[in-house]
């Protein structure tokens, strides 16, 4: 923790972008779906956020989606959402379909894998407007946040497994600083904070915004 932040003081980084995952969230009580913790009833995410399980049985789908909904509506946002809404001119580029991110009030976020609070019609049934296993991005939001990565003078990689393709493709764009917070640290970025999201944020926070001051 000191040597990454002694590098952002040292770096006094402008451009920064914030890259989250699943973990960022974890804080505020919301399961990550992978792991023990991850199930509802028997099914595993794996099993039912797929085109394949809506078509075959869409009202299951639905239903474990309602639930995730009541558990986000119940969330608030924790100590790491808070400290990255306190960076203004960041670019928030998320995994995490929560939208906890706007409500602790960054204003500039890249949901990669959609919002579970929006929908989309297909067919007979509204289906939450989210990326699926084995479905495309968002138009645009990959592009947005690859060229953002590469210009940005400061990484942050909060919470995130760092193991799913495409968004796991971004980190190794970045060529400046980049600093990771993890319980279990796996990117290749140049510092490893192996702690929780809520712990180690705000001080990384501060830090850059004390070394916009110096």
């Amino acid at each position: 923790m000191q040597d990454a932040l002694t590098a952002i003081r040292r770096a006094a980084p402008r451009k920064v972008v914030v890259f989250t995952g699943a973990g960022v969230s974890a804080d505020s009580g919301i399961p990550t779906f992978r792991g023990a913790g991850g199930l509802w009833r028997s099914f595993r995410a794996e099993d039912l956020a797929t085109p394949e399980a809506f078509a075959r049985d869409p009202k299951l789908v639905l239903e474990w989606y309602e639930w995730r909904r009541g558990l986000v509506r119940a969330a608030e946002p924790n100590a790491a959402h808070r400290a990255i809404a306190r960076l203004e001119d960041a670019l928030v580029v998320t995994q995490n379909v929560d939208g906890l991110h706007r409500r602790a009030g960054s204003r500039d976020v890249v949901e990669l894998h959609g919002n579970i609070f929006r929908t989309r019609r297909v067919g007979d049934y509204e289906r939450p407007d989210v990326v699926w296993f084995g479905e495309m991005l968002p138009e645009g939001a990959l592009e947005r946040a690859a060229e953002a990565i590469r210009e940005a003078d400061l990484l942050l990689v909060i919470g995130t497994s760092g193991v799913v393709y495409p968004a796991a493709g971004l980190v190794p764009l970045h060529r400046g600083l980049s600093i990771e917070i993890n319980p279990e640290p796996s990117t290749a970025c140049q510092f490893s904070i192996a702690a929780r999201a809520a712990e180690a944020t705000p001080p990384v926070v501060d830090a850059i915004l004390e070394s916009r001051h110096d």
